[in-house]
């Protein structure tokens, strides 16, 4: 971990950068914006392979799926381990480990759980396996990183040889779709059990049921996986013998490796390499559904960020157009929202255009945002943006931050820490210690606005600048106990202009989902399902 100041001299280069490749009309010059084309599906393999090699730009902070809450973790979790629901391309759900669920009443959830189901260990799922997964994030020395989906359970308990019921205080909507990720997760209790804090790491490994076993952690090297041989669902039986995940910080060097063949494919892709990539001939890019909006996260409620005018001032010292050309390589589109357009798909058309339609702007001016700083009495003050060598954008994006809060007459300071510890800044408030603004690419997990909200709310595991809002919270809470998924999508708009508002994150960009593949492979979506669908299964040679 290192500190740099940043100086006036580079904050003033780095603004002038970005007007000069803005697209916008009234933020900087134009540029071109690149085509590209959204692919829901790549072409079915024609054969297996012996392996398949996969570049990560991180180690996972964990595999035990309770802690799994990013990219690293999620995106070898979604191909060892499954979830009562199965997470589809389109973001519609389906049967998972769980034939059938149900909703007999607004505040339980009826769970069939699918016979037959092996672990890797040989043993039987069972629907006690169910119910010890799940209650671990009910319980507080376990720690969960998803406890908000199950902040409103009140009892999850075996109501059949194969059924599970959860019970809630109230009605709650996001419940069964959050099945279909990490917090829906089911592993072995008796594996569990026998191995206690070392389930996860990379001493412990996982007892899962996906299409691939784990075999082998070599910690800050690589991940090594097998097929499963015994697993239940034939029609998603892994294509690749063996699949190694390489861990490789340095995007230049996963670029190379993308290039060199030394790996047949990755997520994440840095977007300025996407050219080069096209250009090498040894594979292709692909933009997919994304769901994620790419946002700075206000972590310092005490520092000058802690107030909304002053949050509202630097992002209109943000040339956002010139950001998405500089950082996204032009790959995506400004926006004042925390939530993508895509994530409101299932409302009607009335709604979803009312979602964005009257949202208040906040257009570049750094005049009037310096303005404003002198009005809140913060001038002079100092923020820290804290950083991490993942790709070209989270430099970009940390360097402009940094130099439109100097334009405007704050101090800002880049604090530059490895991947991992820049994961740790989601999931450990003393790792979040010293930080004003972090960069993310926060993608929803469902389809649903109200999980972006939810997280939100006051005192919520990832409201991580500790805003609080009571109205918000009021909206939020009626929404999500609203069945009825017109009249949610509906309530929903009072908790978008409240955000819109209060902006207590930065919005700054969507952007598609990419991923690389070889020409050697097919078969994967690039959809940002990926995080909780076994994707790697379904790759194999073309």
């Amino acid at each position: 971990m290192r500190n740099k100041s940043l100086r006036l001299a580079l904050a003033a280069s780095a603004v002038l950068a970005l007007a000069a490749c803005s697209a916008s009309p009234n933020e900087g010059g134009a540029a071109a914006t690149p085509s590209y084309e959204v692919t829901a599906n790549t072409a079915e393999p024609s054969g297996e392979l012996d392996k398949l090699t996969w570049s990560t730009y991180a180690e996972p902070f964990s595999l035990d799926y309770v802690y799994a809450f990013d990219y690293a973790d999620n995106q070898i979790l979604s191909n060892v381990c499954e979830s009562l629901v199965r997470l589809e391309d389109d973001m519609s759900i389906s049967p998972g480990l769980a034939t059938k669920y149900e909703n007999p009443t607004p505040k339980t959830w009826v769970y069939t759980i699918r016979e037959g189901v092996k672990f890797h260990d040989g043993t039987t799922l069972t629907a006690d396996d169910v119910v010890a997964s799940l209650n671990r994030h009910l319980d507080p020395a376990v720690g969960s990183f998803w406890y908000s989906v199950y902040q409103n359970v009140e009892s999850i308990k075996r109501t059949g040889a194969n059924q599970v019921t959860v019970t809630s205080k109230t009605p709650d909507a996001l419940f069964n779709e959050s099945m279909s990720g990490a917090a829906g997760v089911i592993a072995s209790a008796a594996s569990m059990k026998k191995l206690g804090a070392e389930y996860g790491n990379s001493s412990g490994g996982v007892n899962c049921t996906g299409p691939f076993e784990l075999k082998k952690w070599q910690s800050g090297e690589k991940l090594s996986l097998t097929r499963f041989e015994d697993y239940w669902d034939e029609g998603l039986r892994a294509k690749a013998k063996e699949l190694d995940f390489v861990i490789m910080t340095d995007p230049v060097a996963r670029v190379n490796a993308m290039k060199s063949g030394e790996v047949d494919g990755g997520w994440l892709v840095p977007t300025n390499a996407v050219g080069e990539l096209k250009a090498s001939g040894a594979g292709q890019v692909f933009f997919g559904m994304n769901t994620a909006v790419q946002s700075l996260v206000v972590s310092n409620p005490e520092g000058p960020l802690g107030k909304p005018e002053v949050r509202k001032a630097l992002l209109m010292a943000i040339d956002r157009n010139g950001l998405v050309q500089a950082a996204a390589s032009g790959y995506g589109k400004r926006t004042n929202s925390l939530t993508a357009e895509s994530v409101w798909s299932h409302a009607d058309p009335a709604t979803r255009e009312a979602a964005f339609k009257d949202l208040a702007d906040y257009p570049y001016d750094v005049a009037a945002a310096a303005e404003i700083i002198k009005e809140q009495g913060v001038e002079g003050q100092e923020i820290t943006i804290t950083t991490a060598p993942i790709s070209h954008d989270f430099a970009v994006i940390s360097q402009a931050t940094a130099a439109a809060a100097e334009s405007i007459g704050l101090k800002a300071k880049i604090n530059t820490v490895t991947p991992s510890a820049y994961t740790a800044l989601f999931s450990d408030p003393e790792a979040r210690k010293g930080t004003d603004l972090y960069f993310t690419s926060w993608y929803l997990s469902v389809a649903d606005p109200q999980e972006m909200f939810s997280i939100l709310r006051t005192e919520d595991f990832s409201n991580y600048g500790s805003w609080s809002s009571p109205p918000f919270d009021k909206s939020v809470n009626e929404a999500v106990q609203t069945m009825d998924q017109d009249e949610r999508f509906t309530r929903s708009l009072e908790a978008q202009k409240i955000a819109n508002a209060e902006i207590p994150w930065l919005p700054l960009y969507e952007s598609p989902n990419l991923l690389w593949m070889n020409d050697k492979i097919t078969g994967a979506s690039p959809s940002i399902n990926f995080m909780y669908y076994p994707w790697a299964a379904r790759i194999g040679a073309k």
